[in-house]
């Protein structure tokens, strides 16, 4: 499957960036600096906290799965990530062992990242999805 690193980020979905950016700022914490993703509808922020990092998304579009999400479940945590060293390995190694995959092959992510997701139903109800940073030595 590729070497897991470390838990890379907890993704909460949230409908209002700006005022989420505000909420985690006021715990202190640094970063909330705004991307888009119009591929995939999508405009997000991150949180550095130690190792690991908080993502906020906020989808363009309703009918997108954090859209979907948002209408069915509210605000929340919407998916854990692992760091990886081989997204792509990661994924052939997941449909070996059985598990579910929404995502065939890694696709462009926040910050140049390569992600694929696992289905939920393959992990008892937990989206998670599998990140190699650009750029990142191993």
């Amino acid at each position: 499957m590729g070497e897991v690193l470390a838990i890379d980020h907890i993704g909460i979905a949230v409908r209002d960036l700006a005022s989420a950016i505000n909420a985690f700022r006021a715990l202190g914490l640094d970063g909330g600096e705004i991307e888009e993703l119009p591929g995939q509808k999508l405009r997000l922020a991150f949180f550095q906290v130690g190792e690991s990092r908080i993502e906020l998304l906020e989808t363009t579009d309703a009918d997108t799965p954090v859209g979907r999400f948002l209408q069915a479940r509210g605000e929340g945590i919407h998916h854990l990530a692992l760091r990886v060293t081989d997204a792509a390995g990661g994924l052939r190694a997941a449909a070996e062992r059985g598990l579910v995959l929404i995502d065939e092959q890694p696709r462009r992510g926040a910050g140049g990242s390569r992600i694929g997701f696992l289905h939920p139903r393959s992990l008892h109800g937990a989206l998670v999805e599998l990140v190699e940073r650009a750029g990142e030595d191993h």
